[in-house]
């Protein structure tokens, strides 16, 4: 094996301009997208066919051969419509959805930084062609097989091509495969193969790309399977009561067919697939990218949310306040990125004197750094100064500019970079080699205090580590971020790069702030309302991680814990027996942060974890939804991530469970309403011959209405707003069943209602001697019509105007069914006068009542005035 990436200088720089824009488009359009499998669209004729192959259809296509057999020609004209309609319907939903899930995935594709024109440019991966002059670094995937020109410690895992787990050294003689994760250093490489053509694009050839169901559909899918079965054995009592009073043959066939068609909720799976679909199109709009659709019925079930800190918490533009060295101590004024502020030493601006070590110490941090400040321009809309790179490096470079120390470009002449060991979360600390106008060479180093205020780092007494040691502590309980800063010179380039990291000079500490964000409280508290708990996860100080969980609350009133903070030494050495118990984490590595994922789920929660940063993509894979920041996150953590927010603010999280929780709770009061529907047809059926009405209704009837519940407003109720109380109740068990927390019950208790109010209106009118079965028709509809609108969980909202004019066309269809000589004369309707209306119309009152009523009834152990776990109110 080679030596450490790490410990390797530079290869010589190749300068180039890369590309220009007019030659990366001719090969764009020689070479294709740089896909490695562009998934092929289904035709339609397919998605036609697929329809038309599902069982209940082709049960449908059954009946309508054997209405055609036997001369019942009206209803095998009814059931050909049907056929017609639920296959439009399913076909359309099925390219919505297609359609908002390739949207998606067009939003959350690679990117990657390319030179073209002489300029860098952040670019889709899929536009990089051959030739084009990448540039890599840590955490980023590499977007397509390309040869190094430049490496500077280039590390890179290349475990998903060959299985080896162990990062490989990576020069500027390198080749690097597309889809490999570079761990540590950075590069310029040139592109030689995108694509299918690429290594990646070779072995996705040999895979088989199939769109697998999400949880839930598999879950409604067993369901299904069981209604089915209840509903033929139901059916096939029905076909034989209709036998045994003296009915055809053919037309009991029919009816038992059309009848079990119409009970069970065969659009179903269509309106799951759009509501997911759906719900992840509208948390882009609250800036919240969901990159596997199944995450969005997870994130309804959130309990747990494992946060980090900077650029989380925290507004992540750190600022220098504090610098101290041995000699003296400062204070530095300012705010952001902006060089404008003054070194105050006991409250009076510094003399030159007290400037001297002030500067020697930020030098070495500015030479010390991969950062780059921006100044305010056209692409600022706030007018302040932006960074490129780590947040807290560009705050060493402002902390320099405000003592005067020469300008980055300055010292990249005087005292070029010829080496370094770049910061990872084990070491703890960066070390960089410069050539010097002299003969030695000089070595910056910058690291957490523990990791250099070392014997074996500095060359410093017992007393002066001890007092330097104290003074960080000191920091770090004010809430500061610390870093310690040494420096030293050498005669020979020494190899490996870390080996300079020894007898070194103690030049001081610098002490950074990152404020938390304004809203940071009142999301932590958004959480625990909605009985997700939060537990922050920090690689930085415990006394800096106390102070931003007490600024926060992160610890609200009434929670077990005690709030002590447990550092990573402390779960990696076994001293804490329930990692659940704790709500504050410091200095935790990769590893810490997956024992204390798998400690929750362990305990049955459900977990959503953010990070940013290479090291934080085993947990976030590792979590029941991972959640990676956009802005500031590398390509790994938004390739690892389930969820990916644009505005790296937690609040999104929030906002994206409140939407899971609307989706799952659209889908179950979808089920309720169709289930509901569905039973008291078979119920009409069953029991109207024992009350006397012979053939409750007609074949065409039957699918008539199912037409227009589950076709028209059942697919409407996907689109309904969030239930006001959703997110002051707590997270629904990941385990509950999907007609668990008393949706069964209420199932019941409406189908009995709709059934009572319908046959009522049958038995009214057959005394009345008007045309019952017309009113029982009208009556049944009319019913889980009520139902549809008194499920809503905020009746009078105008947010999904789709619902009621649903309502308003399933009204109109269902006079059409009377009036409309054509339509009639197929369903076996008859044309009520106003006493046959008002008997009907009165059955929506007691469907709508009834519906209003059960939304807040079983509640299994819910607490007085807390907010319903059904998802229905």
């Amino acid at each position: 094996m080679t030596a450490p990436a790490a410990d390797r200088a530079p290869a010589p720089v190749r300068e180039t301009t890369g590309l220009t824009q007019e030659e990366a488009a001719r090969r764009f359009a020689d070479t294709g997208p740089n896909e490695v499998t562009a998934r092929k669209p289904v035709r339609l004729h397919k998605r036609v066919l697929a329809q038309l192959t599902d069982p209940l259809i082709m049960v449908l296509l059954g009946a309508v051969v054997l209405t055609l057999a036997i001369g019942d020609h009206p209803d095998a004209i009814v059931i050909g419509l049907v056929v017609l309609v639920n296959t439009t319907v399913g076909v359309a939903q099925e390219i919505r959805a297609d359609n908002a899930v390739a949207a998606l995935s067009a939003l959350t594709a690679p990117h990657a930084r390319v030179r073209r024109d002489g300029t860098v440019r952040d670019l889709p991966a899929a536009s990089i062609v051959p030739g084009d002059v990448l540039l890599v670094g840590e955490g980023d995937i590499v977007a397509a097989d390309a040869e190094l020109a430049e490496a500077s410690a280039v590390l890179v895992d290349e475990s998903m091509l060959t299985g080896e787990s162990v990062p490989v050294d990576k020069d500027s003689r390198s080749t690097l495969s597309a889809g490999t994760v570079v761990v540590r250093g950075r590069g310029v490489a040139v592109v030689t193969a995108t694509g299918p053509s690429s290594a990646l694009g070779r072995i996705a050839a040999l895979l088989d790309e199939r769109r697998e169901p999400t949880p839930l559909q598999r879950r409604l899918a067993a369901l299904g399977r069981v209604l089915a079965a209840v509903t033929l054995a139901l059916c096939v009592l029905v076909f034989a009561l209709g036998l045994m009073r003296g009915l055809p043959l053919g037309t009991m066939a029919v009816t038992a067919i059309s009848l079990a068609v119409a009970a069970v909720p065969e659009s179903l799976p269509a309106v799951v697939t759009l509501a997911l679909a759906l719900g992840a199109r509208r948390m882009v709009v609250r800036h919240a990218l969901v990159r596997r659709l199944p995450a969005v019925e997870t994130l309804g079930s959130v309990s747990v949310l494992a946060t980090d800190k900077t650029g989380t918490l925290t507004e992540g533009r750190m600022v220098v306040q504090h610098v101290w060295t041995p000699r003296v101590s400062a204070e530095l004024t300012g705010v952001g990125y902006e060089p404008e502020g003054d070194a105050l030493v006991a409250g009076r601006p510094a003399e030159a004197h007290e400037l001297e070590p002030l500067t020697e110490l930020l030098t070495v941090t500015a030479l010390c750094n991969d950062a780059t400040l921006r100044p305010a321009d056209d692409r600022t809309s706030d007018g302040r100064w932006t960074a490129l790179g780590d947040p807290m490096e560009a705050a060493l470079l402002t902390a320099a500019a405000k003592t005067g120390c020469p300008e980055p470009t300055e010292l990249s002449v005087t005292h070029p970079r010829i080496g370094e060991a770049p910061f990872d979360s084990l070491r703890r600390r960066m070390t960089t080699l410069h050539n010097t106008d002299g003969d030695g060479l000089l070595v910056c180093l910058k690291g957490a205090p523990e990791a250099v205020l070392d014997p074996a780092v500095l060359h410093a007494s017992p007393d002066a580590l001890a007092r330097a040691r104290e003074e960080a502590a000191h920091l770090a309980a004010r809430g500061y971020r610390v870093l310690a800063v040494a420096s030293g010179v050498r005669d020979d380039l020494p190899s490996p790069v870390t080996a300079a990291e020894s007898g070194l000079a103690l030049l001081g500490l610098v002490a950074l702030s990152d404020p938390p964000k304004p809203h940071a409280s009142a999301t932590l508290a958004s959480c625990r309302a909605a009985g997700i708990t939060p537990i922050l996860i920090t690689g930085d100080h415990p006394a800096t991680a106390r102070a931003l969980a007490s600024r926060v609350a992160l610890v609200g009133e009434g929670d077990e814990t005690d709030g002590d903070v447990v550092t990573g030494a402390d779960v990696a050495a076994g001293r804490v027996p329930d990692l659940t118990s704790v709500r504050v984490f410091a200095r935790t590595d990769p590893q810490q942060k997956l024992d204390i994922v798998e400690a929750w789920r362990a305990r049955g929660a459900v977990t959503a974890m953010t990070g940013d940063g290479v090291n934080d993509g085993p947990a976030l894979h590792r979590a029941d939804i991972g959640v990676a920041m956009g802005a500031r996150g590398t390509e790994v953590a938004r390739q690892a991530a389930d969820l990916v927010l644009t505005d790296d603010e937690l609040s999104t999280v929030v906002a994206a469970v409140d939407e899971g929780r609307r989706v799952y709770d659209n889908i179950r009061r979808f089920l309720v309403y169709g289930m509901a529907g569905g039973a008291a047809e078979i119920l009409v059926m069953l029991i109207g011959p024992l009350l006397g009405l012979p053939l409750p209704l007609r074949a065409g009837q039957i699918l008539w209405i199912n037409l227009l519940t589950h076709g028209l407003t059942g697919v409407a109720m996907g689109a309904e707003p969030a239930s006001p109380g959703a997110m002051q109740r707590p997270p629904r068990p990941p385990d509950q069943h999907i007609l668990g927390g008393g949706a069964w019950q209420r199932l019941l208790v409406l189908a009995a209602v709709v059934t009572t109010a319908s046959l009522g209106a049958g038995l009214a009118a057959q005394a009345l001697d008007l045309a019952w079965q017309s009113v029982l028709f009208l009556a049944l509809l009319a019913a889980q019509l009520g139902v549809v609108l008194g499920l809503r969980a905020r009746l009078l909202t105008m947010k999904n105007p789709f619902l009621p004019l649903s309502v308003l066309a399933s009204t109109v269809l269902a006079a059409a069914a009377l009036y409309v000589p054509f339509l009639s004369s197929v369903l076996e309707t008859e044309p009520l006068g106003w006493a046959g209306i008002g008997i009907a119309v009165a059955c929506a009152p007691a469907g709508f009542v009834a519906a209003r009523v059960v939304r807040t009834a079983f509640h299994p152990g819910q607490p007085t005035g807390a907010g319903g776990t059904s998802g229905l109110r």
